[in-house]
């Protein structure tokens, strides 16, 4: 591999994980802009301009104000996905959506869900403790864990168990009574009294803090003493060691490389314990902010290395292939059957299955999901009238030597990814190569067989082991 092919592939690397991936013309000129130069712009997210949703509100005026209907606040977040030019914070707004898991299953209602990933984009890529705190006075998060039934004369534990177990510290490093104290200094953060529905429309659910309803008595949590409320409870929570240890462990799990289920996480170590423990020192240096443990993470030898060591998200793999093929772009009309697609596949956008969230890694794949994914991947990238097809079928097609059935594979290998495959995998899409005859492309019915043979190629290519991994 020359260096110039070790760039791009570097590029479509860091494109998969900090976005959604790229079309080629995109990331030659990335690479033009120079990789950490990449990871600045990415990180910076002020310097892209923030997507205007007023085209799609106007195509699709039920995205605006979303009902129980969960497509109906699915599409607004698979238009962000597709047309955002901030990619990285977009990719946050998916992590922090697994992590602080939250379904409309329970919740009923697309506006508050939305509301919550605007919260995730306003802070996700900030300050951990403050994102704490107002994922604490989130209506959708409030209703979805009960905190609404989090009274001083009748604690209720869910948020509180959820914070610790799920959200900051993991299994081991608490007791109950943490969590009993942790619920009690939550007591009275709830929903104000909601408008009804009917005849205006939905309208904003509110946090609302009733003091009558807050237990001020002293509490003891995590071996500290005092009449804490909620804030003063996040700042014990992020002296802990293990809390910078957890999140990061998520953030290596989510970018770099499949780690085992959180649910085991007590009990097996890292997949690389240095690489975490590097990101949690970091974590905790810059006071819990995001965006320096995401430069380093990015820049750093573990990453660099760890191509194709991930299984794809369905949306990863949707809203990549939709990318990569340059359809579905601005308010289309098919928006909300699109945004249906992931859920087919194991994972319901804005409906994950419980407050765990989904298990990844290879848990994305079994017989049904493997068949969907690769149905959906390999019927899109097969139609010749998309114009990110088109344009790999050119670059396919431009070549100062015979397109030979080697040749057609490995250029049709590099613009999938570029994709690495087994020698055995590469054997075959060769064979197959082979059995076709490749026109003469001086003509334009010869040129319109080529495309039909490169579209064929990459459908079969999206149908192997290796495409999965990102």
């Amino acid at each position: 591999m020359t260096s110039r092919e070790e760039d791009i592939s570097l590029m479509a690397h860091l494109m998969r994980r900090a976005g959604f991936g790229s079309t080629r013309e995109h990331l030659e000129q990335l690479v033009k802009d120079g990789y950490e130069e990449t990871v600045d712009r990415l990180i910076d997210v002020s310097s892209e301009p923030p997507l205007d949703e007023g085209l799609l509100y106007r195509y699709h005026p039920i995205t605006e104000s979303p009902d129980g209907v969960t497509q109906h606040s699915q599409a607004p977040w698979l238009y962000r996905l597709l047309n955002t030019k901030r990619l990285l914070e977009e990719k946050m707004v998916l992590f922090w959506h697994h992590v602080f898991a939250t379904g409309n299953s329970k919740v009923d209602n697309g506006l508050p869900m939305l509301e919550q990933l605007q919260m995730f984009r306003d802070y996700g890529m900030g300050n951990y403790k403050e994102l704490l705190i107002q994922l604490s006075k989130n209506p959708a998060m409030i209703f979805w864990l009960d905190n609404n039934e989090n009274h001083k004369n009748a604690p209720n534990e869910n948020w509180g168990r959820e914070l610790l177990e799920l959200f900051s510290m993991g299994v081991g490093n608490y007791t109950e009574e943490d969590v009993l104290e942790c619920s009690r200094a939550f007591t009275g953060w709830t929903l104000s009294r909601k408008i009804p529905t009917a005849p205006y429309g939905g309208f904003p659910w509110k946090f609302e803090f009733r003091p009558e309803e807050h237990d001020f008595e002293e509490k003891t949590f995590l071996g500290n003493t005092g009449r804490f409320n909620g804030e003063d409870v996040i700042d014990i929570i992020l002296k802990h060691p293990a809390t910078s240890q957890f999140i990061c462990r998520h953030l290596y799990n989510f970018f770099v490389a499949d780690e085992p289920q959180v649910p085991s996480w007590s009990i097996e170590p890292p997949r690389d314990p240095e690489a975490v423990n590097l990101l949690a020192k970091i974590f905790v240096d810059s006071n819990y902010e995001i965006k320096p443990v995401l430069h380093a993470l990015f820049n750093s030898d573990f990453f660099k290395e760890a191509k194709f060591q991930k299984v794809r998200s369905p949306i990863e793999v949707v809203v990549g292939t939709l990318k990569l093929i340059e359809d579905l772009q601005g308010p289309d009309p098919r928006l909300e059957t699109m945004s249906r697609e992931p859920g087919f596949m194991g994972q319901d956008m804005l409906d994950p299955p419980s407050v765990e969230g989904w298990h990844t890694g290879k848990e994305w794949i079994n017989s049904g999901a493997l068949v969907k994914r690769v149905n959906f991947v390999a019927d899109r990238i097969a139609d010749t009238n998309m114009k990110g097809v088109q344009n790999i079928v050119k670059r396919v097609a431009a070549t100062d030597q015979d397109i030979t059935p080697d040749v057609l594979v490995d250029r049709c290998l590099d613009q999938m990814g570029p994709l690495e495959v087994s020698g055995v995998t590469r054997e075959e899409l060769v064979a197959h190569a082979a059995t076709e005859k490749l026109e003469d492309l001086s003509s334009k019915e010869g040129y319109a067989g080529f495309s039909i043979h490169v579209a064929s190629m990459l459908a079969l290519i999206a149908s192997t082991k290796e495409y999965q991994f990102g």
